[in-house]
């Protein structure tokens, strides 16, 4: 029996091609809005009858497709309604944060098969991380017992510069000539895209997290560093090279403190976990208090520390949140006035700091944005919380493989 994977390996005629483009339709179509009749597709997709039937013969020879017998119906003749098979195709997302890794899969429509948090991996830009990384995703779906025939795509969502259309990662696994996209999928043996973090995450909250019909939203990640993902009328906003929502990059302050990217002042080097993590190493140097002063002298802060004291009532720890949390609330109220977003989502690792965050940030946007926009905009918090990134993978995963 044919599989997804052998569609794309058909000879490419004009006719062919075209065929393998409407089946692709179909199995979108299917995957979109669930099992339909032959009536349904024609009108959908407008086809003529007869093609309708060809195609979704071959689906049922490929094993994707089956014919689910008659629908009920008012009167006359009923149709039989056609679907997805359970089990004809898997995504797997990979999000790689930077002491860890999650794992999602998803199947054709959209459900959760399979999720795995805190998978142990340092991120390190070097070849014995990257063969690290693909070896620890080889096991995962050898340990997941996923059929590689039925597994379609696999979308990789990493930080950094990332070029979608090219498939090239500007700052992590940055030391080949062809794009990483290319190289991973020889490595593994599968189809694979990558992603940038925050638009991953923009796109899983979209799809399947707090929005319900908003069309326009930001997607503001408030983890290590700092990045927006864009949705502009229900599609993602790449810009002219991919590397859109560098907000953290952002010049923001007239200090002399070295950013990441090279630069002093930008917005990162205040507003992020990184920049957390600083702040409060200098301020206990100064000799401010702490109930993570020891640990701090053991040299293992961690930023996970810094929130949980939040919660234990560490003033240094609400202080400096709430200090970055009106810092950025300025710095958003730029991004409102020029985009005019129905929908603001908070997302990241620092987002756990609650209203510790979110009530001087709420402050910061009304007296720095104008009231004419600031009151069309809702601020949420992350529904999906840390898995956006590994939903998202997966999601834009499917996308690719079905609509390219």
């Amino acid at each position: 029996m044919k599989r997804f994977t052998e569609i794309n390996n058909e000879s490419i005629s004009g006719v062919a091609y075209k065929t393998i483009t409407i089946k692709k339709a179909v199995i979108a179509y299917f995957s979109r809005y669930g099992n339909a009749t032959i009536a349904d597709l024609k009108t959908q997709l407008s086809l003529s009858t007869p093609k309708i039937i060809d195609v979704l013969n071959d689906l049922v020879e490929f094993g994707l497709v089956k014919d689910y017998g008659k629908q009920e119906s008012s009167g006359g003749r009923k149709p039989n309604v056609y679907g997805l098979v359970n089990g004809a195709g898997y995504f797997l997302g990979v999000d790689i944060k930077n002491d860890h890794l999650k794992f999602a899969v998803l199947d054709l429509q959209k459900n959760l098969v399979s999720f795995k948090d805190k998978v142990p991996y340092e991120a390190s830009n070097t070849e014995k991380g990257l063969n690290e990384l693909c070896n620890i995703i080889l096991g995962f779906i050898k340990e997941s017992s996923l059929p590689k025939d039925k597994l379609l795509g696999i979308g990789i969502s990493l930080f950094g510069r990332i070029n979608q259309i090219s498939g090239k990662s500007h700052n992590l696994f940055n030391f080949y000539n062809e794009p990483l996209e290319g190289v991973l999928s020889q490595k593994l043996d599968m189809r694979v895209f990558i992603e940038n973090d925050s638009r991953a995450m923009c796109y899983g909250e979209f799809a399947r997290g707090v929005v319900t019909t908003e069309k326009d939203m930001l997607f503001l990640n408030i983890d290590y560093g700092l990045g927006v993902g864009i949705i502009i009328n229900g599609s993602l906003y790449y810009g002219k090279s991919g590397f859109s929502g560098e907000f953290g990059h952002v010049p923001a302050f007239d200090n002399e403190i070295m950013c990441r990217c090279g630069k002093k002042g930008c917005l990162e080097t205040e507003v992020s976990g990184w920049a957390l993590l600083n702040q409060f190493k200098q301020r206990i140097d100064k000799g401010s208090a702490s109930i993570l002063s020891d640990k701090y002298k053991e040299g293992n802060l961690e930023i996970d520390d810094i929130l949980e004291a939040i919660y234990n009532d560490d003033v240094l720890a609400i202080e400096l949140v709430a200090e970055m949390g009106g810092k950025l609330g300025r710095s958003m109220a730029s991004l409102i006035n020029i985009f005019n977003p129905e929908l603001v989502v908070l997302g990241g690792k620092l987002t756990a700091a609650g209203e510790n965050l979110l009530l001087p940030l709420k402050t910061a946007l009304r007296k720095y944005s104008s009231s004419l926009v600031n009151n069309d905009t809702q601020i949420k918090i992350t529904e999906l919380n840390e898995q956006a990134g590994v939903w998202g993978a997966c999601l834009l995963a499917r996308n690719r493989v079905l609509e390219n």
